[in-house]
């Protein structure tokens, strides 16, 4: 698989890495030798990078990438975590003290004295402008606790003001057909300033995958069930913020754009994958089918300049009145 130097940290991962968000929680249940055997899939199929928090299952997608690690100490993955949403949002909380206990924690879930990654966990905007912050986790780099450290974000202000700060590896935001914003200036700010981007929740939370319907059903632990107003956390994390129907309606128009031969999820993935200054993207799987299908985009055929365009109306019709500014 294509692999691209993510931002920063010098290291070069998979063009197509894997979200483990559903292997820990929100999601519906997956069961251990489900999400071992995505994991395993995945880095056959050539994916050397995995994103993962301490939230996620209070701990338990961590504690299965430890597990995996363990079980194959030659695979070469890159694993990215995150940290922050354990807490109350305050950004007195975001200090060197609970930084370290932290990390303490997340390095014994994964097994390992460094950690390789870690991301500012979509914390309160005005984390992003607070130097202590940034000195704290300057401090973690000097302890050698993480080689490197990054932000999640969720909206293009956030973005930009982490991709000024001097040591920020790489920036995690969401981007997909259905959000766009993006590209207007994250994408070029990161790329100027060496920044790395990955890219989230690039199906739109299975919406662009073309699998659902007006009546799908979700389980009451599955996000896309409780969290379709923000109820729990940042609506954008669900859908991409955008209605339910609406997308399902957009859905199908954008499965009618595919080429012959490419699922819609391929399809969708292929159009992050070829956006400028995307290190890379990170659909997650339930399931092996799902990981092999995910990886088999970055071998995928390019989409035509047509193609893009087609996108690109459909997301200006329908879409961006609903979410583009808010973002």
């Amino acid at each position: 698989m294509e692999q691209r130097v993510l931002g920063r940290t010098g290291r070069a991962v998979s063009v197509v890495g894997l979200g483990t968000w559903q292997l820990g929680a929100d999601w519906g249940s997956v069961d251990e030798r489900d999400a071992l055997a995505v994991l395993e899939s995945s880095v056959e199929a050539g994916v050397t990078f995995f994103d993962t928090a301490d939230v996620y299952g209070d701990g338990r997608s961590e504690q299965l990438i430890g597990r995996f690690l363990r079980e194959r100490p030659d695979s070469g993955v890159f694993v990215a975590t995150k940290m922050g949403r354990r807490e109350p949002q305050e950004v007195e909380r975001y200090n060197l003290d609970n930084f370290r206990a932290w990390n303490d924690r997340s390095r014994a879930n994964l097994g390992v004295d460094t950690l390789d990654l870690v991301q500012l966990h979509c914390p309160p905007t005005v984390t992003y402008s607070t130097d202590r912050v940034f000195d704290a986790l300057d401090t973690m780099v000097d302890e050698g606790r993480i080689a490197s450290y990054g932000v999640s974000v969720e909206t293009v202000d956030e973005a930009l003001t982490a991709i000024a700060r001097e040591h920020v590896a790489s920036v995690q935001i969401i981007l997909n057909a259905f959000r766009l914003k993006p590209l207007e200036r994250v994408l070029p700010a990161a790329a100027d300033a060496g920044v790395g981007i990955i890219a989230r929740v690039p199906l739109a939370s299975g919406l662009l995958s073309g699998r659902y319907t007006h009546d799908s059903v979700f389980s009451a632990d599955d996000h896309r069930n409780y969290n379709r107003r923000g109820e729990a956390f940042d609506v954008g994390e669900t859908f991409s913020g955008v209605d339910y129907d609406n997308g399902v309606e957009a859905a199908r128009e954008f499965a009618a754009l595919i080429p012959a031969g490419t699922t819609p999820a391929q399809a969708a993935l292929r159009w992050i994958i070829q956006q400028p200054g995307v290190s890379t993207v990170i659909p997650g799987a339930r399931n092996v089918e799902q990981a092999k299908a995910n990886a088999g985009a970055a071998d995928g055929p390019e989409l035509d300049a047509d193609t893009l365009k087609a996108i690109a109306e459909l997301y200006d019709r329908r879409i961006r009145p609903q979410v583009h500014d808010r973002w």
